[in-house]
């Protein structure tokens, strides 16, 4: 029996500002570890179901975007946080990643780099369906076809999978990269890490 690949998993959210800084460096690591490595996405959930506002969360995400800011050189527009009614539920974008990866996995990552553009540089809505299903159009999907999937029962439970394997494993923080081989687990990064030193410790691992 074929030796299957080492899988390198990262547990992030499209709405976590650290996972968005770090998406680079991510997909970096991956055309560099491609050849050697499968690769899963699991959406960890940063505040699934929050019903907390920018009027309550306003300053300390301000804080944060600032600094990932300046240690990325990702591109924020802060216009959203003045928006004292925006509800800062980060389930909708995970729930729209899964779809991806349902419809078209090899699209997935593509599609969660998409939705932290569109959130954190365009700062478009990720309360409003449209939001996803526009994106989707931009891989060949059918908008309303998109849209009716997104907002079922079943896609609704389905991300739920996504957020307990993430509790199961002990991820609390994101972004959190985990090598897995075998029945054993490697800690890659947990919080913003250089490609390089991700690449070097894979390796490490690997040999």
């Amino acid at each position: 029996m074929a030796q299957t690949k080492p899988k390198l998993i990262y547990f992030g959210d499209p709405m976590c500002s650290w996972c968005y800084g770090f998406s680079p460096e991510m997909s970096k690591a991956l055309d560099s570890l491609s050849e050697s490595i499968d690769f899963q996405l699991v959406m960890g959930g940063l505040r699934p179901y929050n019903t907390e506002t920018m009027a309550d969360l306003g300053d300390f995400l301000k804080h944060h975007w600032e600094e990932v800011s300046e240690r990325s050189g990702q591109p924020f527009s802060y216009e959203i946080l003045k928006d004292t009614s925006f509800v800062y539920d980060t389930e909708p974008a995970c729930r729209a990643v899964a779809l991806m990866r349902m419809l078209q996995p090899e699209s997935e990552f593509d599609f969660f780099k998409k939705i932290q553009h569109s959130f954190y540089e365009k700062n478009n809505d990720t309360n409003l369906t449209a939001t996803f299903s526009e994106l989707a159009v931009e891989y060949g999907l059918d908008k309303d076809e998109f849209a009716k999937q997104f907002e079922s029962d079943k896609m609704k439970e389905k991300i739920k999978a996504d957020f307990t394997y993430s509790q199961q494993v002990g991820v609390r923080s994101f972004p959190t990269v985990v090598l897995q081989i075998g029945d054993q687990y490697y800690l890659v990064a947990q919080g913003y890490v250089k490609a390089e030193t991700m690449i070097e410790k894979c390796r490490s691992i690997i040999k």
